[in-house]
């Protein structure tokens, strides 16, 4: 596993770095031994800069990311934190992942659809609008990237989306092969589109 340590605004010992680094490597061999890499990253916060943020980026593979941030006093408790809700992460889809890595192995690299990720400039998304109300069709986008949309049943779906701590995920549905998407909504649930069910019960 490769893994990268670094401190924004802020010097990292050799004693914290040899610690990242040997408790990420026993919850690798512990839980799923896939990890190809992970990014620890330390930055000041709070007023006057009285806490530390901790974040664990950790791939799993080439398509699952698991991720966890925690804040605490010093960056030592705050990487301990982190690194306690990744492990409960890993615990609670230990079976998942091994699952995943058998079918993943084996499915053909042209069967999983990619697409273009964009993320818009927000200021420039209201400047963009006309005097009418009406928004012009190139907005400023200040990031690009490639995603890879795989074929994966609901609950698997679900496990990403929580892995990665993000708030939406779309993927084609392992039942029917259309697109899906899982969302986490504001009161903590999950939610699920799924066009194909809208489709058949209008048929």
């Amino acid at each position: 596993m490769q893994l990268t340590v670094q401190g924004k605004q802020m010097d990292l010992g050799d004693a914290l770095r040899t610690h990242v680094s040997e408790k990420l490597e026993d919850l690798n061999s512990k839980y799923f031994n896939h990890a190809t890499d992970a990014t620890v990253t330390f930055s000041p916060e709070g007023h006057g800069h009285g806490q530390v943020k901790s974040h664990i980026h950790i791939r799993i593979g080439k398509d699952i990311m698991v991720m966890a941030d925690a804040l605490a006093g010093d960056a030592h408790s705050a990487f301990d934190e982190a690194s306690e809700k990744v492990g409960k992460q890993m615990r609670r889809y230990k079976k998942r992942f091994r699952d995943h890595h058998e079918r993943i192995s084996k499915t053909p690299e042209a069967e999983i659809m990619k697409a273009r990720d964009y993320i818009l400039a927000a200021d420039d998304l209201a400047a963009n609008e006309n005097d009418d109300g009406k928004t012009d069709d190139n907005p400023l986008v200040i990031a690009e990237d490639t995603r890879h949309i795989q074929t994966m049943s609901v609950s698997e779906a679900v496990m990403r989306l929580d892995l990665a701590g993000e708030s939406a995920l779309m993927f084609r549905n392992a039942s029917h092969d259309g697109l899906n998407m899982v969302y986490r909504r504001d009161d903590g649930n999950i939610g699920w589109i799924d066009p194909a069910i809208d489709s058949a019960q209008t048929a």
